[in-house]
């Protein structure tokens, strides 16, 4: 009978995306990551056959895992792009080397930020239909100068030079959303 495999790709994976949600994606290395498991890098390249392999999974968890925070960030504001810009600022302080990674890192494949943030629920699309919807003359512009403002929100939070409170931020949120649409 064969010997079961210790070492899956689940774990590996599982591993390497640990490593770069704490210390980030330059940080995964295959040695770094066997002594993590407690392995050599045998078990690693016999599952991945170079690391970008591995990157681009890390990559895909972790886009899903913004998906996933963003589909359950609780906000009540009815305002169209403000419930996603509170996400995106608040994952950039509760998640920030993922944060790098999804949106600062060239590691990101073929994805567009637009279609990072657009993910599986459409959710750029959808504000952007909303802002429609509300007599917004030109939506699409209207999301691309809040979404300058929420992305330099987000890069504050990273450097700890971010310290609005969601009240404040929601307010300046909305006073571009009124002023622009």
């Amino acid at each position: 009978m064969a010997r079961k495999e210790q070492i899956t790709k689940e774990k590996i994976l599982e591993t390497a995306f640990d490593l770069a949600r704490e210390e980030g994606i330059d940080s995964v290395t295959a040695r770094k990551l066997a002594t993590r498991i407690g392995c050599s890098t045998q078990p690693i390249f016999r599952v991945y056959s170079n690391m970008n392999e591995l990157y681009t999974d890390i990559y895909q968890k972790a886009t899903d895992t913004f998906n996933d925070y963003y589909e359950s960030f609780k906000s009540e504001i009815d305002t169209p792009f403000i419930h996603l810009g509170l996400a995106y600022i608040n994952y950039a302080k509760e998640q920030s080397e993922l944060f790098k990674l999804l949106f600062q890192s060239d590691k990101r494949g073929n994805k567009s930020l637009y279609e990072l943030l657009n993910g599986k629920s459409g959710a750029v699309t959808k504000e952007i239909n909303r802002a429609a919807e509300n007599g917004c003359k030109n939506p699409s512009g209207l999301f691309m100068k809040m979404w300058i403002f929420i992305y330099g929100c987000a890069c504050m939070a990273l450097t700890g030079d971010y310290d609005l409170t969601q009240e404040e931020t929601v307010e300046f949120l909305q006073d571009i959303y009124k002023g622009c649409a």
